[in-house]
């Protein structure tokens, strides 16, 4: 189940770069810091099936609402390296 969470966590945590450059991604990269301190306190933490379940939905969901703004980000990113 551990392996599961950080699985989660990790892909989180890896759009990082991709919030910094969108705009509603700025009032996220807090959280941030929450989500690493959490991942290194794994071993101590105690979950269920649900708990572990609830986490991955929370995470799906997360990545779905980030397609439009991040597909946005890339094409601009896409738009300004044709320009140049």
């Amino acid at each position: 189940m551990a392996a599961r969470i950080v699985n989660c966590l990790q892909t989180i945590l890896e759009l990082e770069p991709l919030l910094q450059r969108i705009d509603s991604g700025s009032m996220l990269l807090p959280e941030f810091k929450v989500l690493k301190s959490f991942l290194n306190e794994m071993d101590g933490i105690d979950l269920d099936e649900e708990d572990v379940a609830r986490i991955e939905n929370a995470t799906e969901r997360f990545l779905q609402e980030l397609k439009t703004p991040s597909a946005m980000a890339r094409a601009g990113e896409t738009k300004n390296q044709t320009l140049q």
